[in-house]
């Protein structure tokens, strides 16, 4: 399962978890509401870790840049120097996205 169907999973758990606390406390019933805050929490913990994978998949490929950008400007080729400050700033634009 991709790290973006796992950020959806857990946002719809998460609503889930609401809807269920709510109802709870809406008729009074306290193992309800406890039910649906427990949901909720296990979506947030979902969100979480989906986002967090990201981060660490958007700093690899962060430093994977920075490593051909270097190379390209050792060997002097302005090509793989361009790619790898691409490939970089791609990796901070994930983590970014992801925070």
């Amino acid at each position: 399962m991709s790290n973006a169907s796992k950020r959806i999973e857990g946002a719809a758990q998460k609503m889930a978890g609401k809807i269920k606390g709510a109802a709870g406390k809406l008729i009074g019933n306290e193992q309800m509401e406890a039910e649906g805050k427990s949901t909720e929490l296990k979506g947030q913990g979902k969100q979480a870790a989906a986002k967090s994978a990201e981060r660490a998949k958007g700093k690899a490929q962060e430093f994977g840049g920075t490593i051909k950008r270097g190379v390209g400007d050792l060997i002097d080729n302005e090509q793989m120097e361009a790619e790898g400050a691409a490939k970089s700033l791609e990796g901070k634009a994930r983590q970014d996205a992801n925070r």
